[in-house]
């Protein structure tokens, strides 16, 4: 067995120090080591985009990178955005525009989606199906989808309700 190698890494604001395989996945150490299960498992190979996070502000795909990689840097998931009683706008325009069936993508559109809107806080409906499209959903048709993006960027912008009204 492989020695284990010490990281240090910034989760959702919470400095965390760990032992690890030098192979596990950011992914797995995510949710089996910390038990952070909002970032999820699709397909392992980085085609589904479920397990999109955020690297030092970055969107990746966790299922690409092994958690040594993340070793000094700052990681934020689902769980880091807004709160119960305070959602993120993105999460907020999922849940306002129905832009989830399943649920089972919506983590990971969602960091997609805030990572778009943190480079380009207006999108047109092109450039939000181009960032989304390594992000699969196997429920919708993706047209609440980006309607619940372009509610994000409206409410992010001080627009709140434009997009509610289309």
């Amino acid at each position: 067995m492989a020695d284990k190698v010490h990281i240090k890494v910034v989760v959702n604001g919470v400095e965390r120090h760990s032992e690890v395989e030098p192979r596990l996945l950011l992914v797995h150490y995510l949710r089996e080591t910390l038990g952070l299960t909002g970032t999820h498992v699709g397909c392992d190979t980085s085609q589904c985009g479920a397990c999109t996070v955020h690297v030092d502000g970055q969107a990746v795909k966790s299922c690409t990178m092994f958690a040594v990689q993340a070793d000094g840097s700052s990681v934020t998931t689902i769980e880091g955005l807004g709160s119960p009683g305070s959602l993120h706008p993105v999460q907020e325009g999922f849940w306002e525009m129905h832009g989830l069936q399943c649920g089972f993508c919506t983590p990971g559109m969602i960091m997609a989606t805030v990572d778009l809107l943190n480079k380009n806080p207006n999108p047109s409906e092109a450039e939000i199906r181009h960032a989304l499209e390594g992000n699969y959903c196997r429920c919708t048709g993706y047209h609440n989808i980006v309607r619940a993006v372009q509610y994000a960027a409206d409410k992010m912008a001080g627009k709140v309700g434009v997009a509610a009204d289309d």
